[in-house]
């Protein structure tokens, strides 16, 4: 291989910003711009969107159950890989779908595959940092989901404008064949650890081409606290911000009166913002610690939650959506941090993959009550009411957790 006049570790979190575009942002957050059209032409009713939503995480849940074992056996780049194939291939079958059934069916692929793509790279994300960079590194490649955000605000009402009711459809081609084109980028740039390339991880100034090192201190991620801890903040975040990015968008055309259009520059504006929130509290968490930045993210997100509880057009829910997008995906790179802190890089996947489980619940739960509150109300106004006391509780856990001497966090 040539030699390039920079760390090879930048690729890999260029690389896994890709990945995180195609798997989560493109595999997940584009279900929001599209549902309302989607409802439109199949006749869903909220709580068939909701379950839409539901079994897209259970799909996401079933893969985080076996990553491990299937990173353990395939590498984790041959497994992103493989992945992101699945998603790709399942979203243009999402194109041709004429049932309720179908859909659901195809939506719990793409959440398999994005399960399995996800954790991988944040594992090899972990291995090519350093404690002291890998939060930054981690919420730089959290940032593909902003991407897709902004991507899809515009993409999806164009699409739509020029091909009418049934442009949904073409969206979803052009989504999958996208994610597939990504799929084989990873293949061929993403590295499973550094010392494949004779290198050690970005922020090692002691030993340029030393082997990683394995953790000093091992841990049961079954069994201690500390891991517990933060998986059950994991899971609120889970819970509370699936409902927010599934159904904001059908809450502003269906009960705020916005066009399409307009809830489309509104979701473009959030995406953008949330290029910036995983480097920011990412760094933001290098410098004050994990517990000082899921403490800021937090906060915030119990003000938007609870704003958009109350169902005002106007400033309220800009401010709702503003705060939403400079957090959207903190939480995820400070949790890939912590973890590796704390276990360090070699019992990063099997700790990540556990405490991404808990999450993983979360999301499971989360649009599935959302969809029967609003069935019952009419509004998802008490959905968002519910996120935010719950986001509110997520601040006071945050709180609760402790310093290790060792850089890491115990409670």
């Amino acid at each position: 291989m040539r030699k390039i006049p920079f760390h090879y570790g930048l690729i890999i979190v260029a690389t896994g910003t890709l990945c995180n575009l195609a798997c989560i942002g493109l595999g997940r957050f584009t279900l929001g711009m599209l549902l309302p059209s989607m409802a439109g032409s199949l006749n869903l009713t909220y709580s068939q969107m909701g379950i839409i939503g539901t079994m897209n995480f259970v799909g996401y849940l079933a893969a985080v159950l076996v990553s491990g074992f299937l990173e353990a056996r395939l590498g984790a780049v041959r497994l992103i890989f493989a992945a992101l194939i699945l998603v790709g291939s399942s979203m243009l079958l999402l194109g041709l779908v004429k049932s309720f059934l179908f859909a659901v069916l195809l939506y719990t692929l793409t959440g398999v595959g994005s399960g399995a793509a996800n954790v991988p790279t944040m594992g090899i994300v972990t291995r090519w940092f350093t404690r002291q960079k890998r939060g930054r590194a981690s919420g730089y490649v959290v940032i593909g989901s902003g991407f897709a955000i902004v991507l899809s605000g515009r993409l999806v009402p164009f699409i739509n404008s020029v091909m009418g009711a049934e442009g949904w459809r073409t969206s979803w081609f052009a989504i999958g064949a996208a994610v597939l084109v990504i799929a084989f980028i990873c293949a061929v740039l993403l590295r499973n650890r550094p010392e494949d390339m004779g290198l050690s991880p970005v922020g090692d100034k002691t030993c340029m081409n030393g082997p990683l090192k394995a953790s000093s201190n091992p841990v049961n991620v079954y069994t201690e606290t500390a891991i517990h801890h933060l998986g059950i903040i994991y899971f609120i975040f889970g819970c509370t911000y699936v409902i927010y990015a599934t159904f904001i968008i059908t809450t502003l055309v269906k009960e705020m009166g916005f066009t399409e259009h307009q809830a489309g520059g509104m979701w473009t504006i959030v995406g953008f913002l949330s290029l910036f929130s995983g480097p920011l509290f990412g760094g933001l968490s290098d410098r004050m610690g994990r517990r000082a930045g899921l403490i800021a993210v937090f906060s915030l997100q119990t003000i938007s939650y609870l704003l958009a509880a109350l169902g005002l057009r106007g400033i309220p829910i800009y401010i709702s959506m503003c705060f939403f997008g400079i957090t959207a995906w903190s939480v995820p790179s400070i949790m890939a941090a912590a973890v590796g802190d704390y276990v360090g890089t070699e019992g990063m996947f099997k700790a990540f993959g556990f405490i991404t489980f808990i999450f993983g619940i979360g999301q499971i739960i989360g649009p599935f009550v959302a969809g029967l509150l609003a069935e019952t109300s009419g509004s998802f106004s008490g959905s968002f009411l519910v996120a935010g006391i719950l986001a509110a509780a997520a601040v006071y856990l945050s709180f609760r957790l402790k310093r290790r001497q060792n850089g890491g966090l115990e409670d």
